[in-house]
C-alpha cells in the first residue's frame, strides 16, 4: 500500500491531542498572584529559632503557657486527680457532645466568671453559655453572632496593643477595627485618659473589647476604680461591652478578684458578652476548652430573649464546628463541680500565680541591684504571664544575638519563662543592653 502522508499527518495530530488531553494541566490554579505566601506567624517563628539555638544558656521569654523553676511544663495535681476519675468511670462513653456543650460544665462556667450563683444575671435566667475551642473560639462566635446580630454601630474598638488574634479573628467576620489608646510608653502602665477620650468620641453603640484581667500582652489593667469610671464612659454612649477572660484565678491567684470588672458591669444591668478560656487557669493549652456567655439587660422578656439567642448560637455552633470536644471540658467540669477538688484548684492557681509575682518581684530586685538606668516598678505593677519591659525592637534583636534571650519584638516577655536558675542571668543580659543603648 503506497504512502499517505496526509494521512501519517493526521494520525501524529491525533496522537498530540490525545497526550494534551492526558497530560495534566501545565498550571496550578492557586497561582503566587492568587495565593501569596503568608508570612511566618511571629510567636511560631520566635519558637522555631530558639528550639534551633544549640547554646546552652538559651532562654525562652515569648511562650505564651506557664513553666515551673524548671522551665517544665506542669500539669495542675488536681488535673490528675480529675484524669484519674474519668478514666476510671464505667459510664464515660466518647458519644458527641451536645451542640451547646457539657452543660456541666458550660453552668459552673458562667457562675464563675459572672460571680456565683448570687450573680443576678444568673438568678434572673438572663444568661446563655455555649461551649467553644477555648477563648480564641469564644472570641470567633462572638464575633460570628455580632455581625449577624448586631443592629448598633458595627466597629469594635480594640485596646492598643492587644493580643493579635483579635484584630483577625473580626476582619474575617466583616466587622472593622478600631484602636483606643491603653498602653504609655512613657509610664509602662495604662494610658487612661487617651483610653476614655477614644471610647467618649467613638460612635454610640460601638462594640467595645476589653480585657478582663491580667491584659495581654502587657499586663496592665485598670483599678477597680478605673473600672467604675469605664462603665460610667460605656452606659453614657451606649456601648457594647465584650469581655475576653483567658487568666481567671492564675493573674491574682484569686478567682473573685480577677472576675471584678466582668461581675460589676453585671451588676450594674449591662447587656455583654464574655469569651472564657481555660488553658491557662487549668494548663489545659491543647485541650481547646472554652465558653462563649451572653448577658441580656434586665428585662420582663429577658428568658425570651436569651432562649431566642441560644438558638441562634446553637446554629452558628454547628455551622463553625458542630459538636465541641469532650476532654478538656470534662477535666474543667469534674473540678467545678466538686468543693474538695476545686479547692485544691484554687490552692493550684496560687501556686502559679505566685510563682510569677515572686519571678517579678526577682527580676526587678536585680535590675534595681544593678543599677540599670531607667525606672523598673512597672514589672512589679503589672499583673499576669506577661510584662511589657520597655525594651526598643533593636534591644531585644541584641539580647537575642549576644545572649540568646528570646522575646518579642515589642519587648513583651512571659514571666513564667523566669526561674530562680536564670533570672539573674536575664537581669544582667538587660542590664548590658540597656547601659549600651545610652
Amino acid at each position: 500500500m503506497p504512502f499517505d502522508p496526509s494521512y501519517h499527518g493526521q494520525s501524529v495530530s491525533r496522537v498530540k491531542s490525545l497526550a494534551r488531553h492526558m497530560s495534566p494541566p501545565s498550571a496550578t490554579s492557586f497561582t503566587p498572584e492568587v495565593v501569596p505566601q503568608a508570612p511566618e506567624d511571629p510567636l511560631f517563628g520566635l519558637m522555631r529559632a530558639y528550639r534551633a539555638d544549640q547554646d546552652p544558656k538559651k532562654v525562652d521569654l515569648g511562650i505564651g503557657a506557664y513553666r515551673d523553676d524548671n522551665a517544665k511544663p506542669w500539669v495542675l495535681p488536681v488535673v490528675k486527680k480529675a484524669d484519674e476519675i474519668l478514666r476510671n468511670d464505667p459510664e464515660l462513653n466518647h458519644e458527641y457532645a451536645p451542640i451547646a456543650g457539657i452543660t456541666s460544665f458550660t453552668g459552673k462556667a458562667a457562675e464563675l466568671i459572672l460571680g456565683g450563683t448570687d450573680s443576678p444575671a444568673i438568678k434572673d435566667k438572663r444568661v446563655t453559655s455555649v461551649q467553644t475551642i477555648s477563648g480564641t473560639g469564644a472570641v470567633h462566635l462572638g464575633a460570628l453572632f455580632l455581625a449577624k446580630f448586631y443592629t448598633g454601630n458595627k466597629q469594635v474598638y480594640l485596646s492598643d496593643p492587644t493580643w493579635a488574634n483579635h484584630n483577625q479573628i473580626f476582619n474575617n467576620v466583616g466587622i472593622p477595627v478600631a484602636k483606643y489608646p491603653y498602653f504609655s510608653k512613657e509610664t509602662r502602665g495604662l494610658d487612661f485618659e487617651g483610653m476614655k477620650a477614644t471610647l467618649l468620641g467613638a460612635p454610640d453603640r460601638s462594640v467595645v473589647l476589653l480585657h478582663a484581667c491580667a491584659h495581654n500582652p502587657t499586663g496592665v489593667d485598670p483599678t477597680l476604680e478605673q473600672w467604675k469610671e469605664l462603665a460610667q464612659l460605656v452606659r453614657s454612649k451606649n456601648h457594647f461591652p465584650f469581655f475576653d477572660c483567658a487568666y481567671q484565678g492564675f493573674a491574682s491567684g484569686d478567682l473573685t478578684k480577677d472576675n471584678a470588672a466582668v461581675r460589676y458591669f453585671v451588676e450594674q444591668g449591662f447587656e455583654l458578652v464574655v469569651a472564657q478560656s481555660f488553658a491557662k487557669n487549668f494548663g489545659l493549652y491543647g485541650e481547646r476548652a472554652g465558653c462563649f456567655h451572653v448577658v441580656t439587660a434586665p428585662a420582663p422578656d429577658a428568658e425570651s430573649t436569651i432562649s431566642r439567642i441560644g438558638s441562634q448560637l446553637a446554629i452558628l455552633q454547628r455551622s463553625e464546628i458542630s459538636n465541641p470536644p469532650l476532654y478538656g471540658a470534662r477535666i474543667a467540669s469534674t473540678v467545678l463541680n466538686d468543693s474538695q477538688l476545686f479547692a485544691e484548684w484554687e490552692e493550684n492557681l496560687r501556686t502559679m500565680s505566685g510563682r510569677i509575682i515572686s519571678m517579678r518581684k526577682a527580676l526587678r530586685g536585680k535590675l534595681e541591684e544593678l543599677g540599670t538606668p531607667g525606672t523598673w516598678n512597672h514589672i512589679t505593677d503589672q499583673i499576669g504571664m506577661f510584662s511589657f519591659t520597655g525594651l526598643t525592637e533593636p534591644q531585644v534583636l541584641k539580647i537575642r544575638s549576644d545572649f540568646h534571650i528570646y522575646m518579642t519584638k515589642n519587648g513583651r516577655i512571659s514571666m513564667a519563662g523566669l526561674n530562680t536558675k536564670n533570672v539573674e542571668y536575664v537581669a544582667k543580659a538587660i542590664d548590658k543592653i540597656v547601659r549600651e543603648a545610652q
